[in-house]
C-alpha cells in the first residue's frame, strides 16, 4: 500500500528536476547524495566540489545571514524543484478492508455457515418429506405456506451478521480517522525558526524549503537534513539513525552534517537546509518502509486489526524513538520490512495496559464457559432428539428422510451457537475502543493532547505524580525581584543611579551578550498587557532585569553580534552554567559567565564592591553571602542566578577546551533573585490530587530551599508533617552501596516520605521514577506519572507508566517520549486527565455489570430450555438482536458517561483491584435471578396467564407464537431497564442521576425502545415475533419497570455479608511480576545485546492489543494452553520468558506451552 505513494512521489520530483536544475547551482540528487556522507568524507567532498559552505549557500541562492528572501514563487519554485518537507504517510486502510477483517471474527464464521447450510437445505425438497415415516419430534401440522418459508431464518442470521460486522468496521473506521486527525494536529502544531529576509521567524515544519536558514538550538528535533554553518557547542544525539548513543560534537570544519530526525542534546547554530522530505535521511528510511509494508501485510494476518493501523499512522509520529533507536539500522538491507517489524516490536514501549490484561484475562474466562455451554446445548439436543425418534418410537432411518433429519440437526447446530454468540462478549473490545476515543476527543477540550489510547486509561489508576517546578507548578514568567550589587542586597529593583556606571556597564554587557540571542523582551500584544518573553525564560528574567534598570540590551547586540562571539560555553544540565567568550578591541579576552550562584560563586576569586572596583572574596566571604543573601532569597522560593567576569591575556592564548581552568578566577559582578510565581490553580489540584489518594513529589534543578519554600507554597509539603527534602548528591549518596550501585532496599527507604527532590540531575529522576515503579515496598504497584519539558527529561519520560510533556515549553525531545501532551503546560490538567482516566475505567464497569447479567440470563435461559422444549425460547435472530443492543449500543451508551468530581473522592484502584468488584458480582446476580424467574415463569405458565395458545413443542417450521414473543419481548424491556441500573456501579441508590447530561444515552434507549417495537409488531417470521396487544404490551413493560424496582432491592443487601461471592477479572500478583522483569530486560539492554536480539526480537509482532477476540478464539482452537496467550507481550524475548518460568515449578507448563509452534514460530522458542 504505502510503496505506491512515495514511489509515484519519487519519479514526479525526479522528472521535475530533470527539467529544472539549471536553475540552481546543484541538483537534488547531488545533495542527496551529499548528506550520505559522514564526518570527514564530507568535508573532503564539500571542498571538492564546491569549496565551502558559502559557496553551497551561493548555488542555491541564499544568503547565511539574511536567509531566503522568502517570496511565493521562490518558494514554489524550491518545492517543485527540491520537494517537500513532508513525508507521505501510508494510505489507510479502506473501509471493504475492515469489513474484511471484522469478517474474520470466528463466532461470526461460524454462524455463516450455519445460515448458508440452513438456507441450502431450505430450498431443497427431498422425495421423502410427505412420508409420515420421518420423524417431525413433536406432532403438529405445517401449513404449505409455511414449509415455504424456511428460508427466512437463514437470511435473517445472514443480515444480522451483516449488521454486526459494518458496525465494527464502522468503528474500526473512524477511530483511524480520529486518530489521523490528531497526529495531523499534532504535526501542523510543530513549527521551526528559520531566517528569511533577515528576520528570524516561526514556521510550521512542512513549509521548510532546501536553501532556509534555520536556527537550531537545544531541545531540537532536526525536521530536515543540512550542513552546519555556524555555531557553538553543538551536539547531538544520533542515535535514532546510527543506533549510536554517544553524542557527536558537530563543527564547520569537522563534522557539518545535520540530518532529519537527530536530537540537539546542548548548543545552538545555524544551518543551510539541503534535503527535505522523501529526500532527507529519515525520509529515505521512510520510503524503504514503506515498500517494505507490502510483504509485511502478507505476514502480518497474525498480528491482525485495529494496531495496525494506529501503528502505521504512530510510526510517523514516533520516527524518532530512543528506544526504537535500531530499527532505522537495516538501512543497507534491501528489505525494508525487518525493520518495519522491529518497528512494531519496539513501538509499545509500555507493558500492556492494566485494563487490557483484566479484560483479556476475562474475556477468555467468559469464552471458555460459553463454549462449553454451548457444546453441551448442542449435545443435549442432538441426544434427545435420536433417542425419541429412533428408540421411544422406534423408528427406522430411512433414506428419503436424512434431509429432514440434517435439517433438525442444523436447527440444533444453530441453536448452539447462537448460545455462543450471546455468551462471547464481542462488545468488550468495542466498550474499550469506544470509551477510550470518547474520551481522547473530550480530553482534547481539556487541554490534554493524548498520544496513546492506553495512557488514558492508565491514568485513573496513577498513585504518584513526579512533576517539574518550572512552568508546570509556576507559571515560568521569570522576574528579578531582589539582587545584592556593590556589596548591596536590594530587597527591590535598585535604582539605576545607585549603581556605580563600571559596575552597570558590566552588567548589562555580562547578561545581554551572554544568552541566547534568540531570547528576547517583546513589547505586549495588547495595551496594558505584560511584556511578551520569548526565548529561555531564566535569560528574559534577566533582559527585564536591564530593562527595569533603564538600560537597553539591543544595542549591546548589535555592536557585539553572533557571529564575532569568540567561544560560547553553552548551559548543560552537568556545568549549571554558561559563558561567552568576546574578543576586546585591544585583542585580549573577556568571558562573561552565570548560573546557579552556589556553583559559580565556588568559581569566584573576587567580587564588585561598590565603587566598582573587584576585591578579595574569600571562601570564608563567600559562606557568609550564602547564609545572608543567598539562603534568605532561596527561602522566598527565589531562583538565584550569579553573574560574573573574567578577564584573559591575548597572549599566550588561552587554551579553550580545557574548561576547568578557563572556568575559575572569576570576578562576580551581581547575585539576582528571580520570582517564578505559582500558577494560581495549582494547590487547589494538588489538594485534589491528594483527596484522591495520589501523591505529588517535586522533582527540580534548583536550590533546595527555593524547591521548599514553593513546594510550601503549592501545597505539597505542609508544615509539621514526616517527610523529606533531599538534594540530588544527598540522594544519590542514600540510595548506592560502598560499590556506588543502586540497591532497591535503599530507595524503598526513601521513597514513601520523599516529596522533594531538589538540585537533581535527569539522570536522579529518571533513578526516582525506576526506583518507585519497581518498589515493591506497598502492597500495589505504584503507577507513576511523570511531567516534563527539557531534553533531559526524555528518560523519566518514557520510564513512567504515563508521561505528560509540555506543549508549550516542550522540547521536542520531551513531546517524543511522552503519552500526553498538556498543551497549555497547567498542572491543573493533570487533575483532569486522572478524571478521565477513572472515568474510563469505570464505563467499562458499567458495561460489563450490564452485558454480563444479560449474557448469564441468555445463556441460562436458552440451554436450559434447549433441554427441556428443544426448541430455544429465545430464537437465533432474536439472540443476535439482543447481541446487538447489549454489544454495541450499550456500549456506546454507557462507554460515554461524562466524569464528575466525585471520581475525585476514592483513592486508586491499584493493579490487583479485580474489574468486577463484589458489588457488581452482587449486581449481576441478582438482577440475573429476578429476570430468570420471571422468563422461567412465563415460559412455562406464561399461556395460562395470557390466555393463549403455548409455544412449547411447536413443529420446525410453525408459525411464531405470541407466547414467544412474549418472552422475548419481556427479556428486552429487563435488559432496556437495567441498562439505567448499570449506571452505578458502586451501589449508589440513584441511578437517575445526572442521566440528562449524556444525551447520547437517553438516545440509544429511546431508540431501541422504538426498534423493538417495530421488530415485534412488524418483525413477522424473520423474527420469530406475532404482533402483540397492548395489555400485553403494558405487561412486558410492567415487568421491565420491576428491574428498577428490584435493583433498590439490591442495593439494601449489604455486600460485605456476602463473603462468598467471587470477584473476577483480576490481576494477580504472581503474574504481574514476571511482566515487569522482562520489560526491565527489554528496556535496558546495552547496543552490543541489542544485535543479538535482533533476530528474536523480529518474532514477536506488536500483537493487537485491542481485539481480545483473538484470545477468545485461540482458546477455541487450542482449548490446551491459553496461558500463553494471556501472556503475550509486545517484545518479550523468549529467553527471560524461560528463565522466568523455570524459577518457579508452578509455571513450567507455560513456558512449554509458549514454545510450542502455535504461538511462537519454533525459530524464536529455539533461540531462548
Amino acid at each position: 500500500m504505502g510503496d505506491m505513494t512515495n514511489s509515484d512521489f519519487y519519479s514526479k520530483n525526479q522528472r521535475n528536476e530533470s527539467s529544472h536544475g539549471g536553475e540552481f547551482g546543484c541538483t537534488m540528487e547531488e545533495l542527496r547524495s551529499l548528506m550520505e556522507l559522514r564526518g570527514t568524507e564530507a568535508v573532503v567532498k564539500i571542498k571538492e566540489t564546491y569549496g565551502d559552505t558559502e559557496a553551497i549557500c551561493r548555488r542555491l541562492k541564499t544568503s547565511p545571514v539574511e536567509g531566503l528572501p522568502g517570496t511565493a514563487p521562490d518558494l514554489e519554485k524550491r518545492k517543485q524543484i527540491f520537494g517537500q518537507n513532508f513525508i507521505p504517510p501510508k494510505k489507510p486502510k479502506t473501509f471493504l478492508q475492515l469489513v474484511w477483517e471484522a469478517l474474520q471474527d470466528v463466532t461470526l464464521i461460524i454462524l455463516e455457515i450455519a445460515a448458508i447450510i440452513s438456507l441450502g437445505l431450505s430450498f431443497y425438497h427431498p422425495p421423502g418429506e410427505g412420508n409420515e415415516g420421518c420423524a417431525t419430534a413433536q406432532g403438529g401440522a405445517e401449513d404449505e405456506g409455511e414449509a415455504e418459508a424456511g428460508w427466512i431464518e437463514g437470511a435473517a442470521i445472514l443480515l444480522s451478521v451483516i449488521c454486526v460486522v459494518l458496525v465494527t468496521a464502522f468503528n474500526d473506521w473512524s477511530k483511524e480517522k480520529q486518530f489521523r486527525g490528531l497526529q495531523s494536529r499534532i504535526e501542523q502544531e510543530q513549527k521551526f525558526t528559520v531566517v528569511r529576509a533577515g528576520q528570524v521567524v516561526q514556521i510550521p515544519v512542512a513549509e521548510i524549503v532546501v536553501g532556509d536558514i534555520a536556527q537550531v538550538k537545544y531541545g531540537d528535533l532536526l525536521p530536515a537534513d543540512g550542513l552546519f554553518i555556524q555555531g557553538n557547542d553543538l551536539k547531538i544525539d544520533e542515535s535514532s539513525l546510527t543506533g549510536e548513543s554517544d553524542q557527536v560534537r558537530k563543527s564547520v570544519d569537522k563534522d557539518p552534517m545535520l540530518l532529519s530526525g537527530t536530537h540537539v542534546m546542548e548548543g545552538s547554530g545555524r544551518m543551510l537546509v539541503t534535503a527535505v522530505g522523501v529526500n532527507s535521511q529519515t525520509g529515505i528510511i521512510f520510503t524503504l518502509l514503506g515498500a517494505g509494508g507490502e510483504e509485511e501485510e502478507k505476514k502480518d494476518k497474525k498480528g491482525k486489526m485495529q494496531d495496525g493501523n494506529v501503528d502505521a499512522s504512530q510510526s510517523k509520529a514516533k520516527q524518532q524513538d530512543g528506544a526504537a533507536a535500531m530499527e532505522m539500522q537495516p538501512l543497507k538491507s534491501a528489505e525494508g520490512g525487518d525493520a518495519d517489524d522491529r518497528k512494531k516490536a519496539s513501538m509499545h514501549k509500555k507493558e500492556k495496559s492494566v485494563l487490557q490484561g483484566k479484560l483479556t484475562k476475562l474475556a477468555v474466562q467468559i469464552g471458555k464457559a460459553g463454549l462449553v455451554m454451548s457444546a453441551i446445548t448442542v449435545i443435549i439436543l442432538v441426544l434427545y432428539f435420536t433417542v425419541d425418534t429412533f428408540v421411544v418410537n422406534k423408528k427406522p432411518w430411512l433414506p428419503e428422510c436424512t434431509p429432514v433429519y440434517v435439517q433438525y440437526f442444523v436447527k440444533f447446530f444453530i441453536i448452539g451457537v447462537t448460545v455462543l454468540v450471546v455468551a462471547v462478549p464481542e462488545g468488550l473490545p468495542l466498550a474499550v475502543t469506544i470509551s477510550l476515543a470518547y474520551s481522547v476527543k473530550k480530553m482534547m477540550k481539556d487541554n490534554n493532547l493524548v498520544r496513546h489510547l492506553d495512557a488514558c486509561e492508565t491514568m485513573g489508576n496513577a498513585t504518584a505524580i513526579c512533576s517539574d517546578k518550572t512552568g508546570t507548578l509556576t507559571t515560568n514568567r521569570m522576574t528579578v525581584v531582589q539582587a545584592y550589587v556593590g556589596d548591596v542586597h536590594y530587597k527591590e529593583i535598585p535604582d539605576p543611579s545607585s549603581i556605580n556606571t563600571k559596575t552597570m556597564e558590566l552588567l548589562v554587557n555580562a547578561i545581554a551578550i551572554n544568552s541566547a540571542y534568540t531570547t528576547k523582551i517583546l513589547p505586549p500584544e495588547k495595551e496594558g498587557a505584560l511584556p511578551r518573553q520569548v526565548g529561555n525564560k531564566t535569560e528574559c528574567g534577566l533582559l527585564g532585569f536591564v530593562l527595569d534598570l533603564k538600560q537597553d540590551y539591543e544595542p549591546v547586540r548589535s555592536q557585539m553580534p553572533e557571529e564575532k562571539l569568540y567561544k560560547v560555553y553553552t548551559f548543560n544540565s552537568v556545568r549549571k552554567s554558561m559563558s561567552t567568550v568576546i574578543k576586546l578591541p585591544d585583542e585580549s579576552f573577556r568571558m562573561y559567565s552565570k548560573g546557579a550562584s552556589e556553583i559559580v560563586l565556588k568559581k569566584c576569586c573576587k567580587i564588585l564592591n561598590g565603587a566598582g572596583e573587584p576585591r578579595v572574596f574569600r571562601p570564608r566571604d563567600r559562606d557568609e553571602m550564602v547564609k545572608k543573601v543567598i539562603e534568605p532569597m532561596a527561602c522566598d522560593g527565589l531562583r538565584t542566578i550569579c553573574v560574573a567576569y573574567r578577564d584573559f591575556p591575548s597572549s599566550p592564548e588561552p587554551d579553550w577546551d580545557n574548561e576547568n581552568d578557563i572556568l575559575n578566577e572569576l570576578t562576580c559582578i551581581c547575585v539576582v533573585g528571580i520570582e517564578d510565581p505559582v500558577r494560581p490553580e495549582v494547590p487547589e489540584a494538588i489538594r485534589k490530587c491528594q483527596r484522591a489518594g495520589i501523591t505529588v513529589r517535586m522533582v527540580t534543578g534548583d536550590n533546595i530551599n527555593t524547591a521548599r519554600a514553593i513546594a510550601i507554597k503549592c501545597g505539597i509539603i505542609h508544615p509539621g508533617e514526616d517527610f523529606l527534602c533531599l538534594e540530588g548528591k544527598e540522594f544519590n549518596r542514600r540510595i548506592r552501596n560502598e560499590k556506588g550501585e543502586i540497591e532497591q532496599e535503599r530507595i524503598d527507604k526513601i521513597w514513601p516520605k520523599l516529596r522533594v527532590l531538589a538540585r537533581s540531575s535527569p539522570t536522579d529522576k529518571h533513578t526516582l521514577v525506576k526506583g518507585i515503579i519497581d518498589s515493591t515496598h506497598t502492597e500495589q504497584r505504584q503507577v507513576v506519572a511523570v511531567t516534563g519539558d527539557g531534553t533531559n527529561d526524555g528518560p523519566a519520560l518514557k520510564k513512567a507508566d504515563v508521561g505528560f510533556a509540555m506543549g508549550i515549553a516542550g522540547t521536542d525531545v520531551a513531546k517524543e517520549a511522552s503519552d500526553i501532551i498538556l498543551t497549555d503546560d497547567n498542572f491543573s490538567s493533570i487533575v483532569k486527565a486522572v478524571m478521565w482516566g477513572r472515568n474510563v475505567y469505570d464505563s467499562i464497569s458499567k458495561f460489563l455489570q450490564f452485558q454480563l447479567t444479560v449474557n448469564v440470563v441468555a445463556v441460562i435461559v436458552a440451554f436450559t430450555g434447549a433441554c427441556i422444549t428443544q426448541d430455544s425460547p429465545l430464537k437465533a435472530v432474536q439472540m443476535l438482536w439482543v447481541n446487538l443492543i447489549m454489544d454495541t449500543f450499550a456500549s456506546l451508551a454507557l462507554a460515554t458517561e461524562p466524569p464528575t468530581e466525585t471520581l475525585l473522592l476514592r483513592k486508586p484502584y491499584g493493579r490487583n483491584k479485580p474489574l468486577i468488584s463484589r458489588t457488581m458480582m452482587k449486581n449481576i446476580l441478582g438482577h440475573a435471578v429476578y429476570q430468570l424467574a420471571l422468563i422461567f415463569t412465563l415460559l412455562f405458565v406464561g399461556e395460562k396467564m395470557f390466555q393463549i395458545d403455548s409455544g412449547r413443542n411447536a413443529p420446525l417450521h410453525s408459525p411464531p407464537s405470541e407466547h414467544y414473543t412474549i418472552i422475548f419481548n419481556t427479556f428486552v424491556m429487563m435488559q432496556l431497564f437495567n441498562e439505567i441500573n448499570a449506571r452505578k456501579i458502586h451501589g449508589e441508590r440513584n441511578v437517575f442521576d445526572g442521566i440528562f447530561r449524556n444525551p447520547i444515552f437517553c438516545t440509544i434507549v429511546l431508540g431501541t425502545f422504538a426498534i423493538q417495537i417495530v421488530i415485534v409488531q412488524f418483525g413477522g417470521k424473520p423474527f420469530s415475533c406475532s404482533p402483540l396487544q397492548l395489555d400485553q404490551w403494558m405487561w412486558c413493560i410492567f415487568i421491565g419497570l420491576g428491574e428498577l424496582v428490584w435493583g433498590q432491592v439490591i442495593a439494601t443487601i449489604p455486600t460485605s455479608r456476602l463473603k462468598f461471592l467471587k470477584e473476577a477479572g483480576r490481576l494477580t500478583q504472581k503474574e504481574e511480576i514476571p511482566e515487569e522483569e522482562l520489560n526491565e530486560d527489554v528496556e535496558e539492554i546495552d547496543h552490543a545485546e541489542r544485535e543479538l536480539r535482533r533476530g528474536q526480537i523480529l518474532w514477536f509482532r506488536g500483537l493487537n492489543r485491542i481485539q481480545t477476540q483473538i484470545e477468545v478464539v485461540n482458546t477455541f482452537k487450542s482449548g490446551a494452553s491459553f496461558q500463553g496467550a494471556l501472556r503475550r507481550q509486545s517484545s518479550v524475548t523468549s529467553q527471560s520468558q524461560d528463565v522466568a518460568n523455570l524459577s518457579s515449578p508452578s509455571r513450567v507448563s507455560l513456558s512449554n506451552a509458549l514454545s510450542s509452534p502455535t504461538s511462537l514460530p519454533p525459530a524464536a522458542a529455539g533461540q531462548g
